[in-house]
Order: C-alpha cells, then structure tokens, then sequence
C-alpha cells in the first residue's frame, strides 16, 4: 500500500520537515521529506489499515525545532491500494480542538461511531475534526462544484460521525478544476444549514487518478464563538460543603446533592480543592488541602460513615448521633475532632467486619488494581501510626523504602496486617463513594473540575518511595506578590526533572490516570512550576529567600564585566551595620547581639550557630524570644544575591526585591545602579528562553496522557512565555478580576478571550463582601470605572453590585465562568453569611493556616429557595452558559 503525504508548511532556509510513523503515540519509524512548489512530500510504503503520524521541523543537523504534540489518526478503506493525503499541521492551540475532552464525552454519552462507506469510484475521502456539544448538530459540506452543490445549502454532502468530533465523507468529484469547499452546521431538528465556517474557502485539487483516493484531512472545523462549549460552574472546596447526613465536614455523597442544585441553577461545573490525604499528625495543620500524603489516596474525612458497605455498630449509635449533631452544629470545621471521631468508628466496623472484608472479591480486586501506590500508602500510615510522625527519617524501621520489605505489610502472617488493610479497605469505601457521586453528576450532565497541588509534601509517600525524583534538599514556594510581602515557602521539596525526564514522565502519567478516573476538568496549582520553580536552601524559612530554578545565573565575570565590586561576604551575608541594628531592634539591640558578633568596624555579622533563618527558628522553638524573633530572621534576609552551587562553581541570584534592602541602601549610587541593571537583566530580559524551553519538553508530554480538560492557574509573576506556551497548548489560563497581570487596576471580563476561565475572587483571596471593607479608595475607583456607577460606593457590597459583577463576568467569550459559592450568595441578602468574616477559605500571608470554612446553610435548604435557583438558572441561560 502506497501513501503520498503532502502538507503545506512554511520553513526557512536550513529547515526540513519528517513524517513520524507512531505505534501507541510513539514514534517509530522517521521519514525525512522533500520541498516542492506545492509543498512537503514524502511516499511510505505502508501496510495496515489505520496509521498514527506526527509531523516535526528540523534544523539541517537534526536538531528538533518545532514538533506536533497531537497525532494524526487516519484509516484506509479496504478496496484502494494507494492514498493521496493532503494534510495540515495539527496545531492543539486551536479551541475547536481543544473541545475534544471528557466534558464533552459526558454531555455526549449517548455518542455511538457510524461506518463510513468509500466506494470504488469515489475521488476524495473529506475528514473534518468537529467536536460539537449539541446533539441536534451535523457537519456538511458544500462547494464549488457541482458534486459539492455548487454552494446551495439544500445540496449538501451529509458527513458521518466515524468516531468522537471525527466527520468523514466520501464522494465522487469528476470535475477537472480547483474545488473551493466549506463546512457548515446543520440542524436536524429544524432540518436546514444554520451556520457556514468562518474564514476564507479550503481548496482541493481535481483527481484524475483511476484507483487512488485522495484523503482531505482538515483541522479543525473553523467555529464561531457561540458554537463552542460555554459553561458557567461554582467552586466550593468538598470540606465546605454543609448538610443535613455530614458529620461536622463536607462528604463525596453531598456532591451529589450539590449536583442537584447546580442543575436547578443550569451550572454545568462544579469546581474543588485537591481531595487527596493530607493526615501527618492528626491536628488542625492537616486541614491544608495542598500538602497530601500520597498523590493517589483520598482523605478519610470525606468517607461517609452512613454509606458504609456495614452499618455501625448498635452500641455506637447514640454516641455517633450525639457527636454529629455537635459537628454539624458549628460554624466551622472543628477538623481534629472530626477527623478522630470518624477514625474511632470505621476502625469499630472493620474490627467487627473484618472477616467478611477480607473475603470480597471486590476488594481484592481494588487492591490489584492498585496495589503499586496502595501498598506503600498503607504500610506508610501504618508505621506513621506507629512511630507518631510522618517524617520516616525519624522512624526506627524502614526509614529507606524497599518494596520488598514493605509488601509483606499485606501478608495475613504479618502483625501489621489488620492495621496495614483498614487504610486500603479505607481507600476502597471512598473510592465507591467519590465514584457513586461522579456517576450521578455525570448523570445530570454535570462536570466536575479538580485541582492538582503543583508540590508534594516532604513527609509523604512519594517522598519516601522515590526520593530520587525530588529535590529533597530544597523547598519550592512563590516569590512575594500581592498576597505575601515576604513570598511564599510551602517546605515541598522541588522536582528532579530530569530524572522524571528519563522514563517520558511516566510519575505524572500515572499521576493524570489516576485523577482522570473522577474528573473531567483539571485546575493545575501554580502551572508556572512547569516553566521554573521559586527555590529555596532548607536553612530559609521566608520565600524572599528565593530564587528561580533553572534560571541563567549570574556568574563572577558579569560582575567583573559590570565593573561591580563583589566580595562574597557583603553581597551574600546579612549587612549589618549600627543604623541598621537600630532601625531594626532599637533598644533591643542588646537582645540582637546575643545572636550576632560585632566586628568592631561599625558591622555585625551572625554566629554561626545563628546565621540561617532555619538554625533561628529552631532555636527560637526551643527558647522563644518574644517580638524580635521575626526581626531577626528578616535581617538574615537583608542579602544582595544568593549562591548556588553548581556544576562545582558558585553562582549568583539577585535577591527579590533587592533594590528594597537595607544592604542595597548603603551601597555607593553607581554600584546601586549597575545591581539595579543587572537585577532587572536576571528578572525580566535573559530567563524567557530557558523557560519555554522547560516547559516544551515537559508539559506536551504530560497533558497528552489525558482527555481531561487543563486549565492553568498562572497568576502571580508571570513571565512573558507562559501566555504563549499556554496558547500554544490550550492550557486554559486564569483571569481574576482583581489581580490582572497587565499593568491596570481591573481586568475586565469583557476582554477575555475563549480559552480563560474568568472568575471574580479564589480560595485564597477574601471574597468580593471581604475585599469591599478593605481599602475603601480602591473600591471607590472599582465602583465608578468598573461597575460604571456615579457617586460614592457603599460601605457594603449590596446584592444589587453583586449581580453587576457576576453579569460582567458571565456575558464574554471566555469558555469559563466559575465563581465560590460565597458569591452567588451575596446576590440574595436572606442567603448570604450574616457572619462576613467566616467566608473566607485561605489566607496565603498566614502560614500555616486552618482551612475550615464551611457553608453556614445546608444544601437542602439551597434546593428550597426556588426564586434564587431560578434568578441563577436565568442569567445562565441568557448568557450562553447553559
């Protein structure tokens, strides 16, 4: 079987195009092409009846320029022996695309492939790629001649749905001449063309050839913006969520009751927090939803102890009813005693029930299915138990993971069995009870949106089983930004990228498998981690200790070359001087000086016993010190640049935010200058490349894996290559009203393009009633130019504003429109919290903080307000959203 592969491309002088032959979307064969006047040509001898192909550019050495992330996928009719492709480089960026994923499938469930019929005179074979969500539409074709209808929209060719958003249709075009043709959308219901493509003609050239089909294959269907998927969705973390069956925290089955309502209020998506186990030491710090033992396991609070596959025990009743009504009684989340209060009853029922557990065939099932991340998860919480701590460098057996010292954790000889099979038999119930509520939603044709943790905690399975992937010696976090004048140290160790690298990513692979079996949407925290990492040394303990990796360095010559006169000891140790010792402890300053030596030159300089943040902190929780605690740690942050070694040289990382420091200040003002240049060289001009190029070879690899829907949370300082390597690869980016990344005071909706989520406040700002009581003159501008309204604002945000600012951002073209519950609420004044101050879900500047907001009403008692559910209902129909 021959095949004649065309595709038009642009190169330059140097370039060459290759033809990549995949097997399970991975290349195996390479083809090198040929340039002609009409195009890039290459012939393959080929012999099975579907092909998957790449195209790539290449430099005259071989070196990749430019790859597809998206195959091509044809098949052959059986009774042609030779193939003209005409093709077109297979760009994912384009949202027509990009709606081929899991929402969709949901929406679409009933979706069954038809044949496709090629007959023995037919010239061309037309493949459209036109994923469309309303069941009642069709994609035709019409065109220039008169087998095409000669453009008459009541002699259309009718496409068939080979396979999901895949439209193919052969026909028999006799006429000797260009064909100009288009594809349109056809109603059924009204049976009758109801929109053409946009853009100019697509062409094709005659076929004369007796035996050879020449195969059109286009990408994509060139939609208009009402054509695609908008949705509107509420997001509310699985924790918050209130109702009459809880026990004092949200549980999977209340998402089925919140389903129930986001179909009476025709939201198409419900958005969450990261749901996965985050129990290290039983107390209220476990509540931070970011920080999971294991990247697969669930957390035991969201387990519902009445939906148990064994009902409690009798003796236990009273004592259950008694304590959940206490829980559900609070305003907010009491999560140490919740969290023991479940313990102590699922631990009861599987002591009473255990023998019939372990006889389920259901259950053993789970257990293979899942044993590679299942296993270690249970001996990990069995010997965290155990030893009192997560931290396994301090546990006196397995504190080095050998898996086969671990999987006899599930021998029935072990002592640790039972306790090893309560958190797999755990794992298991709330597996059926996310899974139960994910068919239900799914049901009512409602999606529902993850969040992935960018980080992983350093006490966690991961951590312990491949530490090798980690940079264990290290700490990501976020460089200072509106939320955090002294930025962000989340204490995860950062990623061994190119140890992940060497097996194609296959960690996060497994890690997008596993979540795609519940989600259909994903919210990736903090996507600029896949460009470069905010790094710190495990001796900071403030973010402003940062620096980005990888990064272009500063290296000893560019100081030379700058003329700048560095020593070690002033730019990268905390100056100290007699002015900064005062401004900093005034008549402290003898309490200073227990931790600092004087030099006796007018300068200090830290003990060395003292002279990290950590080596403080530590000492600090030993023997508190009262107000110049974080005095002292700050000033161990007045440094120039920060070291890195590297490749067995020293390198150089302006700090953030240096221009602010007291060292900066007391430099001469032509070394202030040639810092501030080199500064804003290392900031904002030589690190672009680098980035992008980190991110191409990582994030195409990765986001192939899955169908799920990717949206990016790009807010903070973001680079110039993250909105383009995000278009690029129809990552979904994030646009909050109040934090826009361009340089004005508000971003408006209105200018949101397709591919946005937009949204008026997130889990870690306060909400819109919470940001109107903050600074009254920036309300006052946010009331005049953004809301258009004359006059002084109110003191508070009244429904009526609050329904202004939910419209602005429903009625745009972003595909998007997700707001917290809070907001919503704040449309109806007998809805909204009467106490303001428990909305807020997370405060970023506090660290670490009690994530234990709860909805202050029931969802029943939301499915009872009618009139509400129905305003909702109204403006997302009328917006598009529905």
């Amino acid at each position: 079987m021959k095949l004649y592969f065309n595709v038009g491309y642009h190169t330059k002088a140097g370039e060459n195009l290759q033809l990549q032959i995949c097997e399970d979307d991975v290349p195996t064969k390479i083809h090198n092409m040929f340039y002609t006047d009409e195009g890039w040509k290459c012939e393959v001898d080929y012999f099975s009846k579907s092909i998957s192909y790449q195209y790539r550019l290449v430099d005259d050495k071989g070196k990749i320029l430019r790859e597809e992330f998206v195959s091509h996928h044809l098949n052959f009719p059986h009774n042609y022996k030779e193939f003209l492709i005409f093709d077109e480089w297979n760009n994912k960026n384009f949202p027509e695309n990009y709606l081929n994923n899991k929402i969709l499938y949901n929406k679409l469930n009933t979706f069954s492939a038809k044949k496709l019929s090629v007959l023995k005179k037919h010239t061309h074979l037309f493949r459209i790629e036109a994923p469309i969500y309303n069941p009642d539409w069709e994609i035709v074709l019409f065109g220039s001649t008169e087998s095409l209808g000669n453009w008459d929209y009541n002699k259309v060719i009718y496409l068939t749905q080979t396979n999901f958003g895949i439209w193919e249709t052969s026909v028999e075009i006799p006429e000797n001449q260009l064909i100009y043709y288009k594809y349109a959308i056809y109603d059924k219901k009204d049976g009758r063309v109801i929109d053409v493509e946009t853009g100019d003609n697509r062409s094709a050239v005659p076929n004369l050839q007796k035996d050879v089909l020449q195969i059109v294959a286009n990408h994509y269907f060139k939609f208009r913006s009402y054509q695609m998927y908008h949705a509107a969705g509420v997001a509310v973390p699985v924790f918050s969520l209130r109702s009459e069956e809880g026990f004092g925290v949200g549980e999977f089955s209340d998402l089925k009751k919140l389903a129930d309502w986001a179909r009476e209020t025709s939201l198409g998506i419900i958005q969450i927090l990261p749901i996965n186990d985050t129990t290290a030491n039983y107390s209220w710090t476990d509540s931070y939803p970011y920080a999971a033992v294991s990247v697969y396991a669930l957390h035991p609070q969201y387990i519902s102890l009445e939906r148990l596959e064994f009902s409690l025990p009798e003796e236990l009743l009273a004592e259950y009813n008694t304590e959940k009504a206490e829980l559900n009684a609070l305003e907010l989340i009491d999560y140490e005693k919740m969290i023991s209060s479940k313990w102590k009853y699922l631990k009861a029922i599987f002591n009473i029930e255990k023998d019939k557990i372990y006889k389920n065939r259901n259950f053993k099932k789970f257990i293979n299915d899942n044993e590679n991340w299942l296993i270690p998860y249970s001996a990990f919480c069995v010997l965290r138990d155990k030893y009192k701590t997560p931290n396994f460098n301090d546990w006196k057996t397995h504190k080095k993971y050998i898996a086969g010292k671990i999987s006899p954790f599930f021998s029935g000889k072990n002592k640790d069995y039972d306790a090893s099979m309560l958190h797999a038999w755990v794992q298991y119930q709330l597996h059926l009870q996310l899974k139960e509520a994910i068919d239900y939603m799914h049901g009512l044709g409602v999606s529902i949106k993850g969040d992935l943790p960018i980080g992983i905690y350093r006490y966690s399975v991961e951590a312990w089983t491949e530490p090798e992937l980690f940079g264990m010696d290290f700490q990501a976090g976020a460089p200072p930004d509106q939320f955090t004048e002294l930025g962000q140290n989340w204490e995860f160790p950062t990623y061994n990228w190119e140890a992940m690298k060497a097996d194609h990513y296959q960690w996060w692979k497994n890690r997008f498998k596993a979540l795609e079996q519940y989600f259909d949407a994903m919210r990736i925290d903090h996507i600029l981690g896949f460009f470069r990492i905010w790094r710190m040394p495990v001796s900071a303990t403030q973010g402003i200790l940062g620096y980005f990796y990888p990064a272009v360095p500063v290296v000893l010559e560019e100081f030379k070359a700058r003329n700048i006169p560095f020593s070690f000891d002033r730019y990268c140790k905390p100056f100290i001087n007699d002015l900064i010792l005062w401004n900093y402890f005034g008549h402290d300053a003898d309490k200073a000086l227990e931790f600092i030596n004087n030099n006796f030159d007018g300068t200090y300089t830290f003990k060395e016993e003292f002279d990290t943040q950590r080596k403080l902190a530590d000492h600090f929780k030993k023997k508190p010190l009262g107000n110049i605690e974080e005095k002292l740690i700050s000033l161990c942050a007045n440094v120039l640049f920060l070291p890195e070694k590297k490749n067995n040289e020293t390198v150089y990382h302006p700090r953030f935010n240096v221009f602010k420091t007291d060292s900066y200040k007391h430099l001469s003002d032509w070394e202030k200058k040639a810092i501030y240049e080199l500064y804003h060289d290392y900031f904002f001009k030589r690190q672009d490349h680098l980035w992008r190029q980190k991110a191409m070879e990582k994030l195409p690899v990765i986001l192939n894996s899955t169908k799920m829907l990717i949206c990016g949370e790009d807010l903070g300082l973001v680079p110039d290559c993250v909105p383009s390597v995000m278009d690029e690869l129809a990552i979904i980016a994030l646009k909050v009203q109040r934090m826009p990344s361009e340089n004005i005071p508000f971003y408006n909706p209105k200018n949101a393009a397709y591919l946005n989520v937009v949204t008026a406040s997130s889990h870690d700002s306060s909400t819109l009633r919470q940001w109107w009581k903050e600074d009254h003159t920036l309300i006052q501008k946010y009331y005049n130019h953004q809301l258009t309204q004359y006059g002084n604002a109110p003191q508070d945000l009244n429904p009526f504003l609050a329904e202004i600012i939910m419209k602005q951002h429903l009625y745009n073209d972003a595909m998007l429109a997700v707001f917290p519950l809070q907001e919503f609420l704040s449309t109806d004044e007998n809805l909204a919290n009467p106490n303001v101050e428990n909305e807020r879900i997370n405060n970023p500047a506090v660290f670490p903080h009690y994530w234990r907001y709860r909805m202050h009403l029931n969802i029943e008692n939301l499915m009872e307000n009618t009139s509400f559910n129905h305003k909702i209902s109204d403006w997302i129909k009328d917006s598009g959203r529905n």
